[in-house]
């Protein structure tokens, strides 16, 4: 049986981001995820998760400047002492909020410069990063981002994924599968899920097109989910899409899995 994590930076826009954690409780979500908890007191967010039985399921490294239209500093050849500083920041949130699991964002490539130079920043910063989360009992994950929602993000499939890995020879590197990402820029949901099960952490969800709830798009949604049950995936699914008419008036697609 599937489980669902509300992606607090998606859902629940209408309320400030602390009371969205109750919200997420009151539907039935078990745990909860974000961009980064990194404005908010860890403190205050231990409270919360407590208070609501909710856990932490995964957030992002520290990604740039957010509201600038920056997605991730990984792969940013002039940014790696602030990628670095950035560990120790991650790792702090970690373990107040007992979180298991964090995903890098690679990044936009900066025009000008060669790929080959900033995959190998990248390959450098989660050499870095991988222990380090390690030894703090964290997983490190990076993501595939659709060319189309974010143009120019160095890593938009799954094949330019694995090759950083095999460059990073890490064991403590996986993936972030996102079900939406992978509609847009390959497809073939199922079958490359299981070719990949074994370096896939964690799973996002949004129909496409429009990135809103499932049941709204192409994707059909129960199937996956059912073959998700059928190939032993037993952690939490995030929801990170828009909703369309409000989240808890959008959450009928949840219901036979509560």
């Amino acid at each position: 049986m599937p489980r669902f994590a509300a992606n607090l930076s998606f859902l629940y826009a209408d309320l400030p981001f602390l009371d969205r954690f109750k919200a997420a409780a009151e539907d039935g979500f078990g745990a909860v995820e974000y961009v980064g908890p990194y404005a908010e007191d860890p403190n205050a967010i231990s409270t919360l998760l407590k208070e609501h039985k909710l856990e932490q399921a995964l957030f992002n490294l520290p990604a740039g400047d957010w509201v600038a239209g920056e997605r991730g500093i990984g792969c940013l050849p002039d940014r790696v002492d602030e990628f670095r500083a950035s560990v120790d920041e991650a790792i702090k949130y970690a373990k107040a909020l007992n979180c298991k699991k964090i995903n890098c964002l690679a990044g936009i490539a900066p025009a000008g410069i060669e790929v080959s130079v900033l995959d190998k920043t990248l390959v450098d910063n989660l050499a870095y990063a991988a222990p380090r989360l390690a030894n703090a009992g964290v997983k490190l994950l990076l993501e595939p981002i659709n060319l189309r929602d974010i143009p120019g993000f160095l890593v938009s499939r799954t094949d330019h994924a694995l090759r950083i890995f095999e460059a990073v020879g890490s064991d403590n590197l996986y993936l972030q599968y996102d079900i939406y990402h992978t509609q847009i820029m390959q497809g073939d949901l199922l079958a490359t899920y299981e070719k990949l099960a074994n370096r896939i952490a964690h799973i996002q969800i949004a129909d496409n097109p429009g990135r809103n709830e499932p049941g709204t798009g192409e994707l059909n949604y129960p199937n996956i989910f059912a073959a998700l049950d059928r190939f032993g995936y037993d952690g939490w699914i995030g929801c990170e899409y828009k909703p369309k008419a409000g989240t808890s008036a959008g959450l009928g697609w949840m219901k036979p899995y509560l």
